[in-house]
Protein backbone atom coordinates (compact mmCIF):
# COMPACT_ATOMS: atom_id res chain seq x y z
CA UNK A 1 0.00 0.00 0.00
CA UNK A 2 1.17 3.39 -1.35
CA UNK A 3 0.89 5.84 1.45
CA UNK A 4 0.87 10.03 1.17
CA UNK A 5 1.47 11.90 4.38
CA UNK A 6 0.64 15.11 5.57
CA UNK A 7 4.32 15.66 6.44
CA UNK A 8 5.19 15.35 2.31
CA UNK A 9 2.18 18.54 1.68
CA UNK A 10 2.89 21.56 2.00
CA UNK A 11 0.73 23.02 -0.66
CA UNK A 12 -2.61 21.91 -2.14
CA UNK A 13 -4.41 23.36 -5.46
CA UNK A 14 -8.32 22.21 -5.45
CA UNK A 15 -10.60 22.51 -8.65
CA UNK A 16 -14.28 22.75 -8.54
CA UNK A 17 -16.55 23.29 -11.82
CA UNK A 18 -19.09 24.50 -9.15
CA UNK A 19 -19.33 25.68 -5.35
CA UNK A 20 -19.79 22.99 -3.29
CA UNK A 21 -18.56 20.12 -5.60
CA UNK A 22 -14.59 20.50 -3.48
CA UNK A 23 -16.51 20.65 -0.23
CA UNK A 24 -18.74 17.25 -1.35
CA UNK A 25 -15.69 15.56 -2.73
CA UNK A 26 -12.76 16.51 -0.89
CA UNK A 27 -14.51 18.21 2.40
CA UNK A 28 -13.23 15.91 4.57
CA UNK A 29 -9.60 15.14 3.01
CA UNK A 30 -9.35 19.19 3.60
CA UNK A 31 -10.76 19.13 7.02
CA UNK A 32 -8.01 16.32 7.81
CA UNK A 33 -5.14 17.63 6.22
CA UNK A 34 -5.41 20.90 7.20
CA UNK A 35 -5.74 20.20 11.00
CA UNK A 36 -2.24 17.85 10.48
CA UNK A 37 -0.75 20.90 8.90
CA UNK A 38 -1.83 24.54 10.32
CA UNK A 39 -0.66 27.06 7.78
CA UNK A 40 -1.08 25.04 5.09
CA UNK A 41 -1.18 26.52 1.98
CA UNK A 42 -4.42 25.86 -0.01
CA UNK A 43 -5.32 27.82 -3.96
CA UNK A 44 -8.74 26.78 -4.77
CA UNK A 45 -10.41 27.43 -8.21
CA UNK A 46 -14.50 27.24 -8.77
CA UNK A 47 -15.86 27.88 -12.48
CA UNK A 48 -18.80 28.89 -12.14
CA UNK A 49 -20.95 31.05 -9.37
CA UNK A 50 -18.98 34.23 -8.98
CA UNK A 51 -20.93 37.05 -8.22
CA UNK A 52 -23.95 35.18 -6.97
CA UNK A 53 -24.76 34.04 -3.82
CA UNK A 54 -23.12 31.14 -4.27
CA UNK A 55 -20.08 32.33 -4.28
CA UNK A 56 -20.69 33.45 -0.54
CA UNK A 57 -21.74 29.83 0.08
CA UNK A 58 -18.25 28.64 -1.19
CA UNK A 59 -16.37 31.16 0.42
CA UNK A 60 -17.59 30.43 3.97
CA UNK A 61 -17.32 27.07 3.11
CA UNK A 62 -14.28 26.89 2.37
CA UNK A 63 -12.77 28.64 5.08
CA UNK A 64 -14.59 26.41 7.40
CA UNK A 65 -13.23 22.88 5.74
CA UNK A 66 -9.34 24.76 5.51
CA UNK A 67 -9.65 26.07 8.97
CA UNK A 68 -5.86 27.24 9.95
CA UNK A 69 -5.13 27.25 6.31
CA UNK A 70 -3.36 30.04 4.13
CA UNK A 71 -6.74 29.96 1.82
CA UNK A 72 -6.59 31.94 -1.67
CA UNK A 73 -9.98 31.10 -4.04
CA UNK A 74 -10.75 32.81 -7.23
CA UNK A 75 -14.39 31.73 -8.14
CA UNK A 76 -15.40 32.56 -11.95
CA UNK A 77 -18.78 33.25 -13.64
CA UNK A 78 -18.85 30.39 -16.37
CA UNK A 79 -22.57 29.52 -16.83
CA UNK A 80 -23.51 26.19 -14.81
CA UNK A 81 -23.82 23.50 -17.09
CA UNK A 82 -21.90 24.99 -20.74
CA UNK A 83 -18.33 24.42 -19.49
CA UNK A 84 -17.89 22.68 -23.50
CA UNK A 85 -18.82 25.81 -25.32
CA UNK A 86 -16.80 28.01 -22.21
CA UNK A 87 -13.19 25.61 -23.03
CA UNK A 88 -10.97 28.63 -23.80
CA UNK A 89 -11.98 30.85 -20.45
CA UNK A 90 -12.07 27.56 -18.30
CA UNK A 91 -8.38 26.37 -19.73
CA UNK A 92 -7.57 30.21 -18.78
CA UNK A 93 -8.54 30.20 -15.48
CA UNK A 94 -7.00 26.80 -14.73
CA UNK A 95 -3.66 28.04 -16.39
CA UNK A 96 -3.78 31.34 -14.28
CA UNK A 97 -4.05 28.76 -10.91
CA UNK A 98 -0.90 26.89 -12.14
CA UNK A 99 0.61 30.31 -12.82
CA UNK A 100 0.19 30.74 -9.18
CA UNK A 101 1.14 27.95 -6.79
CA UNK A 102 3.76 24.61 -7.50
CA UNK A 103 1.43 22.28 -5.90
CA UNK A 104 2.30 19.13 -4.03
CA UNK A 105 -1.08 17.52 -4.73
CA UNK A 106 -4.11 18.86 -6.99
CA UNK A 107 -7.82 17.44 -6.02
CA UNK A 108 -10.04 17.85 -8.75
CA UNK A 109 -12.84 16.27 -10.45
CA UNK A 110 -12.05 12.94 -11.60
CA UNK A 111 -12.31 12.22 -15.35
CA UNK A 112 -14.85 9.65 -15.86
CA UNK A 113 -17.81 11.73 -14.10
CA UNK A 114 -21.09 11.94 -16.05
CA UNK A 115 -21.67 15.63 -15.64
CA UNK A 116 -19.48 17.36 -18.63
CA UNK A 117 -18.62 20.36 -16.51
CA UNK A 118 -17.28 18.28 -13.85
CA UNK A 119 -15.35 15.88 -16.83
CA UNK A 120 -14.82 18.81 -18.78
CA UNK A 121 -12.49 20.59 -16.03
CA UNK A 122 -10.88 17.42 -14.93
CA UNK A 123 -9.61 16.89 -18.85
CA UNK A 124 -7.93 20.50 -18.54
CA UNK A 125 -6.22 19.89 -15.16
CA UNK A 126 -3.47 17.58 -16.47
CA UNK A 127 -2.87 20.22 -19.40
CA UNK A 128 -1.36 22.83 -16.62
CA UNK A 129 -0.64 20.53 -13.93
CA UNK A 130 1.57 17.58 -15.56
CA UNK A 131 4.27 16.79 -13.10
CA UNK A 132 2.06 17.01 -10.00
CA UNK A 133 0.20 14.03 -8.22
CA UNK A 134 -3.50 14.47 -9.02
CA UNK A 135 -6.60 12.86 -7.55
CA UNK A 136 -10.23 12.75 -8.64
CA UNK A 137 -13.34 12.83 -6.31
CA UNK A 138 -16.53 11.60 -6.80
CA UNK A 139 -19.61 13.42 -6.05
CA UNK A 140 -22.91 10.87 -5.77
CA UNK A 141 -26.06 12.09 -7.83
CA UNK A 142 -28.91 11.27 -9.67
CA UNK A 143 -26.39 9.91 -13.02
CA UNK A 144 -25.18 6.83 -10.90
CA UNK A 145 -22.06 7.12 -12.46
CA UNK A 146 -20.04 6.11 -8.66
CA UNK A 147 -16.92 4.04 -10.00
CA UNK A 148 -14.06 1.94 -8.10
CA UNK A 149 -11.64 4.25 -6.31
CA UNK A 150 -8.13 3.65 -6.62
CA UNK A 151 -6.90 5.52 -3.86
CA UNK A 152 -8.60 6.18 -0.27
CA UNK A 153 -8.32 8.83 2.59
CA UNK A 154 -9.70 7.29 5.86
CA UNK A 155 -11.84 9.68 7.87
CA UNK A 156 -12.22 9.63 11.54
CA UNK A 157 -15.35 10.09 12.83
CA UNK A 158 -15.61 13.35 13.92
CA UNK A 159 -13.94 14.41 10.27
CA UNK A 160 -16.56 12.55 8.67
CA UNK A 161 -19.44 13.70 10.69
CA UNK A 162 -17.70 17.28 10.62
CA UNK A 163 -18.21 17.39 6.57
CA UNK A 164 -21.61 16.61 6.98
CA UNK A 165 -22.58 18.97 9.29
CA UNK A 166 -20.43 21.58 7.42
CA UNK A 167 -22.17 21.13 3.89
CA UNK A 168 -25.18 21.73 5.21
CA UNK A 169 -24.53 24.29 7.48
CA UNK A 170 -23.18 26.21 4.51
CA UNK A 171 -24.85 25.37 1.59
CA UNK A 172 -28.47 26.59 2.49
CA UNK A 173 -29.08 26.98 -1.31
CA UNK A 174 -29.27 23.28 -1.66
CA UNK A 175 -30.82 22.14 0.84
CA UNK A 176 -33.95 21.46 -1.42
CA UNK A 177 -32.13 18.55 -3.32
CA UNK A 178 -32.75 14.72 -2.85
CA UNK A 179 -29.56 14.00 -2.51
CA UNK A 180 -28.11 16.79 -0.56
CA UNK A 181 -28.33 15.30 3.09
CA UNK A 182 -26.78 13.69 5.37
CA UNK A 183 -27.42 9.92 4.71
CA UNK A 184 -26.19 10.35 1.50
CA UNK A 185 -22.88 12.06 2.15
CA UNK A 186 -22.01 9.49 5.57
CA UNK A 187 -23.53 6.32 3.42
CA UNK A 188 -20.88 7.15 0.69
CA UNK A 189 -18.18 7.43 3.23
CA UNK A 190 -19.26 4.42 5.07
CA UNK A 191 -18.66 2.33 2.34
CA UNK A 192 -15.38 3.80 1.09
CA UNK A 193 -14.26 3.16 4.39
CA UNK A 194 -15.59 -0.49 4.35
CA UNK A 195 -13.39 -0.60 0.77
CA UNK A 196 -10.46 0.24 2.76
CA UNK A 197 -11.06 -1.15 6.01
CA UNK A 198 -11.86 1.47 8.20
CA UNK A 199 -15.14 3.68 9.24
CA UNK A 200 -15.24 6.11 6.84
CA UNK A 201 -12.86 7.68 3.55
CA UNK A 202 -13.62 9.18 0.92
CA UNK A 203 -12.79 7.74 -2.58
CA UNK A 204 -10.30 9.38 -5.06
CA UNK A 205 -9.28 7.90 -8.83
CA UNK A 206 -5.80 8.58 -10.21
CA UNK A 207 -4.60 8.13 -13.67
CA UNK A 208 -0.83 8.10 -13.45
CA UNK A 209 1.27 7.79 -10.71
CA UNK A 210 5.23 7.44 -10.36
CA UNK A 211 6.84 5.28 -7.73
CA UNK A 212 10.20 6.42 -6.52
CA UNK A 213 11.79 3.09 -5.37
CA UNK A 214 15.86 3.95 -5.25
CA UNK A 215 15.43 3.88 -1.32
Amino acid sequence: MIRLTADDIDRVAVLGAHCDDIAIGAGATLLTLCRARPGLRVDALVLSGGGTPREDEERAALAAFCEGAELELTVHKLPDGRLPVHWEEAKDAVEQLRGRTDPDLVIAPRVDDAHQDHRGLAELVPTAFRDHLTIGYEIVKWDGDLGTPSLYQPLADSIAEAKARLLRQHYPSQRHRGWFDDEAFLGLARIRGIECGTRYAEGFYTRKLTLNLEG
